[in-house]
């Protein structure tokens, strides 16, 4: 019998969520499918430093910073970074502004809630080069 294959075996995602519990939940997950975490962090500046020491494959970020930096913080600088890098990443969030902001409403995105197998799903159609559009929720069966 052969074992499944691991959607994210040893690739290195960054994962940015400043919500605690949200962040060790998508840890969980991602180790699951196999990834290498890099983070989860909270702040901008904890990201910028982990990719000065290694860039990602990829990154999982939340737009919405709430860390008590002041009101607004937002990931956008860090995305733009990440492309400048040439690193693929997608929104999880539960912010539907996203869509209407020039540069970032074609990025792909997650919306939360979300479930550990869409996770894992969106990342490995992110890496593959998938046109993914908008979103990348895949429809839940059900």
């Amino acid at each position: 019998m052969t074992d499944a294959p691991v959607p994210l075996d040893g690739l290195h995602i960054l994962l940015v969520e400043d919500d605690y519990v949200v962040a060790v939940e998508m840890e969980r997950w991602l180790r699951a499918a196999g990834a290498c975490v890099v983070g989860p962090v909270a702040r901008i500046e904890q990201a910028v430093a982990l990719i000065d020491r290694r860039v990602p494959d990829a990154a999982v970020l939340d737009i919405n910073l709430d860390v008590g930096l002041g009101e607004g913080d937002t990931v956008y600088p860090l995305a733009d970074r990440l492309d400048a890098l040439g690193v693929p990443y997608l929104f999880v969030t539960g912010d539907v502004r996203v869509a209407r902001l020039p540069g970032y409403a074609a990025k792909p995105r997650l919306e939360k809630p979300l479930q550990e197998a869409e996770l894992a799903a969106a990342l490995r159609r992110l890496l593959d080069g998938t046109r993914i559009g908008r979103s990348v929720r895949s429809p839940v069966p059900g």
